[in-house]
C-alpha cells in the first residue's frame, strides 16, 4: 500500500515536519510494510521555507536585513540544492512578528528587507523564485524592496525618498534604469490568498492597515499614497495595477512584484504541489492523508488540505484529514475531497494544553494509529 502524508503545520503547535513524521509513526503500528511518501507542505505563509527546503532537499541561508523598522537583523530563506530555486517568506525579514506591538506604525514600516533577501539569493544564482507574502509589517507598496533592488523613487529634488507609506507621498519619478539586470532573466511566483485591490475599501490600507498598528486617519493618508504610487507605476511604467485583485496583498507589495518582476499572483498551495509535481505523486497512492491545526469553512479559501484534496479527486484517491481541531461549518470542505476528516482532540482541554508540542504530539499519534486501525477493520469485515 503506497500513502501520502502531506500536512501542513499544526500553527502555534507543531511543524509540518512533525506532523507527517507522527502521522506515519501512528500507522506504521498497524501497515508497518506501506511505502510512505512523505511531504509537509505550507500554503505560503510561516512554514514555507521550511517545508519546501525539505521537499527540495535544499538549504536554509540566514542573511542580515534591515528590519521593518529600519533596524539591521537576522532572517532566512531557502534554496533548492541545485540553487536555482530560492523560496522567500517576506514575513522572515519584514514581518509582523518582528516588531513589538507598542512600536507598530504602519506609516514608516518598510519592506526594505525582502528585497535584501531577493538580492542574497540573486548572489546565490537563483534564477526562480518563490515569495510568501502573508504576515507583513507594512503599507509600502512594496518600495523598500523595490529600492533594495536598485530601483531609484525619487522625490522633487531626484532624491531617494524614505521608508514607509507615508513616504510614497513624495514620489515623484520611478527610475528602474539601475534596477539590477539580473531580475530581468529570473521568474516570480507569489503565493498570494487574498484578492484585495491596491486600493478603496477593500484594499490594503483599510483593509490590513489597523493590525499593523494604522489609525483612522493613517488609513486615510496611506490609501492616498497608495493611490499615487499607483499612478506613478501608470505614468511611468504603463501598467495599471490599482484595481487588479490581489495587488492589495501584503500592504501593497503584490502590486510592487507584479509591476516591476513581471511575477505572477497565484495560490501558494497551488503553486507549491506544481512544483513538486504533485499530480504525478498522487496518481500511484493509494491513500492521501493531509492535515493542519483547524479545519473549518474557511479552508476552502487555499489551504493546504483543500489543495491537496483538490488534486486527489481528480485521480479518485480517498483523502483522510487529520486536524487540531474542527470549526464551523466543515462539513462544506466534503466536495472539494474530503473523505473523512478527524480531531486529534480526545478531551476537553485548554488551549494551552491542546497547543503543548508533547501533548499534540501524542494526541495525534494516538488518533493516527487509531484511524489505521479502523481501516484495516473495514479491509476484514465481511
Amino acid at each position: 500500500m503506497k500513502i501520502i502524508i502531506a500536512p501542513d503545520s499544526f500553527k502555534e503547535s507543531l511543524k509540518a515536519s512533525d506532523v507527517a513524521n507522527v502521522i506515519k509513526a501512528g500507522f506504521s503500528q498497524i501497515y508497518p510494510d506501506a511505502h510512505y511518501t512523505l511531504l509537509p507542505l505550507a500554503d505560503g505563509g510561516e512554514g514555507t521555507v521550511e517545508a519546501m527546503v525539505d521537499a527540495l532537499d535544499g538549504d536554509i541561508i540566514n542573511a542580515i536585513i534591515t528590519d521593518p523598522l529600519g533596524d539591521k537583523g537576522n532572517a532566512f530563506y531557502g534554496i533548492s540544492k541545485d540553487n536555482q530555486y530560492a523560496i522567500i517568506e517576506m514575513a522572515a525579514a519584514s514581518g509582523l512578528e518582528r516588531v513589538p506591538i507598542d512600536r507598530r506604525d504602519a506609516k514608516i514600516t518598510t519592506s526594505y528587507g525582502t528585497g535584501e533577501l531577493i538580492y542574497h539569493a540573486l548572489e546565490k544564482g537563483a534564477k526562480k523564485f518563490i515569495i510568501g507574502i502573508g504576515g507583513s509589517a507594512t503599507n509600502d507598496g512594496g518600495a523598500g524592496m523595490l529600492q533594495a533592488l536598485g530601483i531609484k523613487l525619487l522625490d522633487r529634488n531626484g532624491k531617494q525618498i524614505g521608508y514607509g507609506g507615508q513616504a510614497l507621498a513624495n514620489l515623484n519619478q520611478i527610475d528602474i534604469s539601475q534596477m539590477d539586470p539580473r531580475l530581468q532573466h529570473c521568474d516570480f511566483e507569489v503565493a498570494c490568498d487574498v484578492t484585495n485591490p491596491l486600493t478603496g475599501k477593500n484594499g490594503a490600507s483599510v483593509i490590513f492597515g489597523p493590525q499593523k498598528g494604522a489609525n483612522t486617519a493613517d488609513i486615510k493618508l496611506l490609501d492616498n499614497n497608495l493611490k499615487h504610487f499607483a499612478q506613478m507605476i501608470k505614468r511611468d511604467l504603463g501598467i495599471d495595477v490599482e484595481h487588479i485583485p490581489g495587488t492589495g496583498a501584503a500592504g501593497g507589495m503584490g502590486a510592487a512584484l507584479l509591476a516591476f518582476l513581471n511575477a505572477k499572483l497565484k495560490p501558494g498551495i497551488e503553486i507549491i504541489t506544481e512544483l513538486l509535481n504533485f499530480d504525478h505523486l498522487i496518481k500511484d497512492a493509494d491513500l492521501v492523508i493531509t492535515g493542519e491545526g483547524r479545519l473549518d469553512h474557511q479552508s476552502i479559501n487555499g489551504k493546504v488540505p483543500i489543495g491537496i484534496a483538490t488534486i486527489a479527486k481528480k485521480y479518485n484517491k480517498p483523502v483522510i484529514a487529520i486536524v487540531g481541531s474542527l470549526g464551523d461549518k466543515v462539513e462544506i470542505v466534503y466536495p472539494y475531497g474530503i473523505s473523512a476528516m478527524f480531531s486529534i482532540l480526545s478531551k476537553v482541554s485548554t488551549l494551552a494544553d491542546a497547543l503543548d508540542p508533547k501533548t499534540a504530539t501524542y494526541n495525534l499519534y494516538l488518533n493516527a494509529r487509531n484511524i489505521a486501525a479502523t481501516l484495516k477493520i473495514g479491509t476484514q469485515l465481511k
